[in-house]
């Protein structure tokens, strides 16, 4: 193969690698997913009133392991709590029907007014619109093309003018052939049968569920899981759990808001208000369309058994606010993250499962969905399942924070900064977010795969960040913090912190720390590292540190002539990426220490230092007085130098060096 042509954009030593075609078992994970799709819509008829068995076991369940708690045996129990299902569902539906039939009798009584309505409805509109009509056709000067065309006329012989009357109409008279018996039975029993029969299989699919639980269980074990029987085991107690709390809360909250309807209907004087709070309860279960599909008979029962339009504008309101409240307040409180799915995930999965299994798959969306988003956390090949339908961040604040540099955009990154500041100080979210997100960067710098206009990008991005940040304080959120506020000194020019603390609790410093920046935060080589000097320097300034950061280009060998060891008491060296052999790094502390003889050096190695750290050859060969690998300890190394100073200068019978140089 031959070598990649070197770029400006990317080194000759780093070729970056071409995107692999998809492999055979991106195909085969494709094709299996296909044919279970497919599966599913063709085996719908059998499917549906298992996933219902299945289901209806999940809520049964708890009753049944209660019946068992008082000793009533397996068998028993799970017949009881069939029963008592079967009962409660026989007991809605004759509630149902009753009210239906009462309904039925005053229906003729709503006729006339309803008429009136449709009749001051249609004048109000239709007619209006076609007097509208006609008059601009009038001003226009357009013909009348509602009158109809005269009728043809004779002559009669005696001269006078006749018009012939219309030919008599031609009757039609359509006669059908009486249905036969078994035509009749079928238009009657069909219609029947098939929910009835659905009905059985569930209960009878259920009773079997219950009674061989542990059974199914360890054999859904043995065909998907037997060989890591604790993820397995997690998975289906995850499920479990989740299902169970899901069904419970969905109860609730459905319950209460029939109740709620019933009785708002009562006091607005809708009748039947039992059968229309029964109506709106089931009616919630289906998603997105339960509410306004309950909300519709009630309306136009408004608007017959009064002649005004107060019933039907109170009927309205109440189901407008009753579900603004459960959807939007109370939903998300009783729910919380039990279920795990993000909204829009919920939304997807009512339209796929509707148009696979019709209105029973858009009741059985959430549960069917909450099931493969369980699978997806528990095994590595379905975690696109979790990405896809959970409600967990698709990506880590790490790399958000990385995307967000990428595409140039501090504002985004600004919002997430001031959201996990809630929960962290400064130098933290430097620490595990900011420096890890540029180490992703620094990384792909490396690789080659970063041009110079995104690098310049990150780079100005991150300058913007950290200057919006400067408000904050490095203290944990909700505590105190260690040292005593003073109002924040505006910087004179950029990469400058001034301090922003008193002195160091209470110690008064040293004569060479009392400048405006004592400590130069000198940035490494990589293409990123000025920004992590400039963080330091912020955060020194925020603990009574006064501190600048200074490019690579200062501490070259052309150009650290030029750098005024006046002022400064020490220095700190930030690396991003240091790969293979440090000589570069220790060749710059040579050349430091020349300059600035007598000050402390700080290396930090930001935030892949630790490995190297443990290295005592590495630290023996580059001989600086502090290592770190966090922000928050160069803080910490920093205020140790200045109390050392401050020490030695109080006492300077004492050995200076001993003191300060903390080596």
């Amino acid at each position: 193969m031959p070598d990649v042509p070197a770029s400006p954009d990317r080194p000759p030593s780093t070729p970056v690698t071409p995107p692999e075609l998809p492999g055979l078992n991106a195909l085969m994970s494709l094709l299996v997913g296909v044919v279970v799709v497919a599966s599913l819509y063709v085996a719908r008829e059998v499917l549906i009133p298992i996933t219902l068995a299945v289901l209806m076991g999940f809520l049964l369940a708890p009753l049944v392991n209660l019946l068992n708690a008082i000793r009533l045996g397996r068998v028993p129990s799970v017949i009881i709590a069939v029963v008592l299902g079967l009962g409660l569902i026989l007991a809605l539906a004759g509630l149902i029907g009753t009210q239906v039939a009462q309904l039925a009798d005053q229906v003729p009584t709503y006729q006339f007014t309803i008429e009136q309505k449709i009749n001051a409805v249609r004048n109000f509109t239709i007619g209006r619109l076609s007097d509208f009509v006609s008059n601009l056709g009038e001003r226009v000067g357009l013909p009348n093309t509602a009158k109809p065309p005269p009728a043809p006329q004779h002559q009669h012989p005696s001269g006078a003018t006749t018009t012939p009357p219309p030919p008599p109409p031609v009757p039609v008279q359509v006669q059908q052939a009486p249905p036969s018996a078994m035509a009749l039975a079928q238009s009657v029993l069909v219609p029947v049968v098939s929910p009835l029969a659905t009905t059985v299989i569930v209960f009878v699919v259920t009773i079997f569920i219950l009674l061989q639980r542990e059974d199914l269980r360890d054999r859904l074990i043995r065909l998907f899981g037997s060989g890591d029987l604790h993820r397995t085991t997690g998975a289906m107690d995850d499920a479990a759990r989740r299902l169970s709390r899901y069904f419970l809360a969905q109860l609730c909250v459905n319950a209460t808001f029939g109740c709620v309807i019933g009785l708002g209907l009562a006091v607005i004087g809708i009748p039947s208000p039992i059968l229309w709070g029964t109506l709106a309860m089931l009616l919630r279960f289906v998603p997105y369309v339960g509410a306004p599909l309950a909300a519709i008979l009630p309306l136009a029962l408004a608007a017959a058994v009064s002649p005004g339009w107060g019933r039907v504008l109170w009927t309205a309101a109440l189901y407008i606010v009753c579900e603004m409240i459960t959807g939007q307040a109370v939903e998300p409180v009783v729910y919380g993250r039990s279920t795990g799915l993000s909204p829009a995930a919920v939304m997807i999965a009512a339209i796929f499962w509707t148009w696979l299994w019709g209105p029973i798959g858009l009741i059985l969306s959430t549960p069917m969905t909450l099931c493969l988003v369980v699978l997806g956390r528990h095994f590595k090949r379905l975690e696109f399942l979790e990405v896809l339908l959970g409600d967990q961040p698709a990506l880590s604040p790490v790399e958000s924070f990385y995307q967000r540099m990428l595409a140039g955009d501090p504002d985004e990154a600004e919002d997430q900064a001031e959201l996990l500041l809630r929960d962290m100080p400064l130098s933290s979210y430097y620490d595990e977010v900011a420096l890890r997100g540029l180490q992703l960067a620094a990384n792909d710098a490396a690789r080659g795969v970063l041009t110079a206009d995104q690098t310049a990008r990150i780079k100005s991005a991150i300058e913007a960040l950290v200057r919006d940040l400067d408000d904050h304080e490095d203290a944990p959120a909700g505590g105190s913090k260690t040292e005593h506020p003073t109002p924040a000194v505006p910087a004179e020019h950029h990469g400058r912190h001034h301090r922003q603390t008193a002195p160091l609790a209470g110690i008064d410093l040293a004569p060479e720390w009392e400048g405006d920046a004592p400590i130069l935060c000198i940035a490494g080589r990589g293409p990123l590292d000025e920004a992590a000097a400039t963080m330091l320097a912020q955060l020194l300034g925020k603990h009574g540190l006064g501190a600048r950061a200074v490019p690579h280009e200062a501490v070259s060998r052309t150009g650290i002539a030029a750098l005024d060891p006046h002022g400064v008491a020490m220095l700190c060296l930030s690396y991003l990426e240091i790969a293979g052999s440090p000589a570069h790094l220790r060749f710059l502390l040579r050349r430091v220490r020349q300059r600035f003889p007598t000050q402390p050096i700080l290396v930090g190695l930001w935030p892949v230092g630790d490995e190297m750290l443990r290295d005592e050859r590495m630290r023996a060969a580059v001989g600086a007085d502090y290592y770190v690998s966090s922000l928050h300890g160069a803080v910490g190394a920093c205020l140790e130098a200045a109390h050392k100073a401050a020490t030695a200068w109080r006492h300077p019978a004492e050995p200076r060096a001993a003191i300060s140089a903390g080596r």
